[in-house]
């Protein structure tokens, strides 16, 4: 049930009128003094119009997919992994886990030293570059979603949209990303540094502190940390949109996410 304006004066100068009255001590024209200014205010004050469940569920639509291609964008830039500490991709564990052996030795830095900086840049590069498939996976996902969904990320608070895109594409994001991952990591001659680096290590395991050959999956790693890199990019976007007035910069998405604060599960 909605409440205009008009009416909530009309019924505290109602409720001032029987609370007088049974005191009595009424007062006639202070009543109507009352009623004129609650009027006055309310006048002043346009009232926002209603937003229906479809206008809802479309805005938030809408604002997914603003805020996806942003995120995506974003991403899909030179230097977005490669020159962000935040999101820059480490050599593979079993990698990084000797890194500074070999660097701290003499002999292997200067075999392996250079071709360690070029795999770290290639990795980085290969996740910026295949950023580009992720748009029509989400969009798809987006307007696919049901009504019921859709109401339920509206008012599901902080990192809903997220987690039911998550839910939703992890699985084709990830078998989409990896042969691009590939593509992207040949196309930046990864294997002329790779191949060198987990030969030299395995040759010298002993000397490095392992007590078996290591062989990481390169692709697989890069996907992986390239695909938890964009849901945190969405998650931010997603949460400044529903925490920040100022993100909200059409009509239809103020009137979306006021809906949202009123509705939230989180309050």
């Amino acid at each position: 049930m909605e409440f205009s304006a008009k009416y909530l004066a009309v019924t505290v100068a109602t409720a001032t009128t029987i609370i007088m009255q049974s005191c009595g001590n009424i007062n006639v024209a202070q009543l109507e003094n009352v009623a004129k200014q609650a009027s006055q205010i309310t006048a002043s004050q346009p009232a926002i119009p209603a937003l229906t469940q479809d206008e809802a569920a479309n805005g938030l639509k809408e604002a997914l997919k603003q805020g996806v291609s942003a995120g995506v964008s974003a991403l899909n830039t030179a230097g977005a992994f490669y020159q962000n500490p935040m999101r820059m991709i480490p050599l593979p564990p079993e990698v990084k886990n000797v890194e500074q052996k070999i660097r701290n030795n003499a002999l292997l830095n200067a075999a392996i030293g250079k071709e360690l900086d070029k795999a770290i840049e290639a990795m980085n590069r290969g996740a910026e570059n295949a950023m580009v498939k992720a748009s029509p996976i989400f969009v798809n996902a987006i307007t696919s979603m049901s009504f019921a969904d859709a109401m339920k990320i509206l008012t599901g608070g902080n990192g809903a949209a997220t987690s039911y895109l998550s839910n939703t594409t992890k699985s084709q994001l990830t078998t989409a990303f990896k042969p691009e991952v590939k593509q992207a990591l040949d196309a930046v001659s990864i294997t002329n540094y790779w191949k060198p680096i987990i030969a030299t290590i395995n040759k010298n395991k002993l000397l490095l502190g392992l007590s078996a050959d290591i062989n990481p999956d390169l692709e697989a790693y890069v996907t992986d940390l390239a695909t938890s890199a964009l849901f945190v990019e969405i998650t931010q976007r997603e949460n400044n949109l529903r925490s920040s007035l100022t993100n909200r910069n059409t009509d239809l998405l103020k009137k979306v996410f006021s809906y949202a604060d009123s509705n939230s599960s989180n309050k």
